[in-house]
């Protein structure tokens, strides 16, 4: 590639070399010179001042020699690799019980993972606080600088602007109107990126769980009030306002029934709606309990009813369904029934493969995405290059 281009900005045509070679050593273990040269199609001498920088940088070492890889004649080749190790990404999930934070190396190899509980009720600056001490907990557990950060990515209920603001939330406290990636930025020295929860399950599912390879994927995330993430050809779908997928507004079109009320089997409102407190309904309806059959009945048929729409708007090939409802194996074949009734052309529904680690999972995934656009952008990274 580089090979071929003459002319222009030298500094822009070195990075390019750079993005092109570190590519390639991404995508092999431990490749030698001679490899990199027919992998990327750039000159000897191209291909070493490319690594020499990148060594200087922090993003490659040298492997030491493997005493069965020593040719017949000379030393034995020189081997790199992409030292993964030079920075990590976290990814948090905030949530109504709880606030989860995974940590892991540039590659995406886990690091370590800490989760820590919190009151539904705490206002928005102890909910904040909670977030900073389970990261601090998770840095030292895991023996990683907090310097060496290279981006932060949060999951959190709510419509989220672009610019980090929630928009709009009625699951947290106070979380409305809060300028969360402004406030988590403080506590970080690199780039923060907040989005929509139920999203970054979506993005995780797709990396790695049960929507691997599958590119147009309905995440539903079951919750206080349901809300799903949506990836279209591989990518993630937000709308205009980053509002796409909030189903659980649409009880306003006719189902004014909350989950809290569906799933009661007492008349008054299931508090508080957990995934124990839910598995308890459905084990009910198990063993027969009349009340219990018919709550489960009646969030069934509300669950129906707003991932349909959004599958006759979308035409997905998957729907995983996540949230406290990934724990309940009652809850596929009814809904792949009721689908089939109301859809032209009804997708295959699984449950989630990552459960409770799928928020915290692809707000990881979301940090990553941020560092390789960094690192493999052609313009001037901005990211700390060690």
């Amino acid at each position: 590639m580089g090979g071929r281009l003459t002319g222009g900005d030298p500094s822009l045509l070195r990075r390019i070399n750079s993005a092109v070679v570190l590519h390639a050593l991404r995508d092999a273990r431990t490749p030698s010179l001679t490899e990199l040269v027919q992998s990327t199609g750039l000159s000897r001498p191209t291909v070493e001042g490319v690594i020499e920088g990148l060594a200087e940088s922090g993003l490659v070492v040298e492997v030491p020699a493997d005493t069965g890889d020593v040719r017949k004649q000379g030393r034995p080749a020189r081997r790199f690799r992409f030292h993964a190790e030079a920075g990590h990404v976290l990814g948090i999930e905030v949530g109504s019980h709880q606030v989860r934070a995974v940590l892991s190396d540039l590659s995406g190899a886990m690091v370590g993972s800490y989760a820590h509980g919190v009151d539904e009720k705490a206002p928005a600056d102890e909910r904040l606080d909670r977030i900073r001490s389970t990261v601090a907990e998770l840095l030292r557990r895991a023996g990683v600088a907090r310097s060496t950060l290279w981006a932060v990515g949060v999951g959190s209920p709510g419509i989220i602007q672009a610019d980090g603001v929630v928009r709009l939330c009625t699951a947290l406290p106070g979380w409305t109107g809060l300028a969360l990636g402004e406030r988590l930025q403080r506590s970080f020295r690199c780039p923060v990126l907040v989005e929509n929860d139920a999203n970054v399950a979506a993005v995780a599912e797709h990396w790695k769980g049960a929507a691997t390879g599958i590119d147009d994927v309905v995440f539903v995330l079951a919750g206080l009030s349901p809300g799903a993430g949506s990836l279209i050809g591989g990518r993630l779908h937000r709308g205009f306002m980053g509002a796409a997928g909030e189903i659980g507004a649409l009880h306003l079109l006719g189902r004014e029934a909350t989950p809290e009320h569906l799933l009661s089997t007492t008349g008054t409102p299931l508090h508080p709606l957990d995934e124990s407190a839910v598995a308890e309904v459905f084990a009910l309806a198990r063993s027969g309990d009349v009340q219990a059959m018919e709550a489960v009945e009646r969030f069934l048929g509300r669950l129906v009813h707003d991932v349909a729409a959004l599958v006759l708007a979308i035409d997905p090939q998957l729907v995983v369904v996540g949230g406290w409802a990934a724990g309940l194996d009652d809850v596929l074949e009814p809904l792949r029934e009721q689908l089939t009734r109301y859809c032209l052309l009804p997708p295959r529904v699984t449950l989630s493969a990552l459960g409770p680690d799928a928020i915290a999972t692809g707000a990881l995934r979301l940090a990553l995405d941020q560092v390789e656009e960094q690192l493999f952008a052609v313009a001037r990274p901005s990211l700390p290059l060690r």
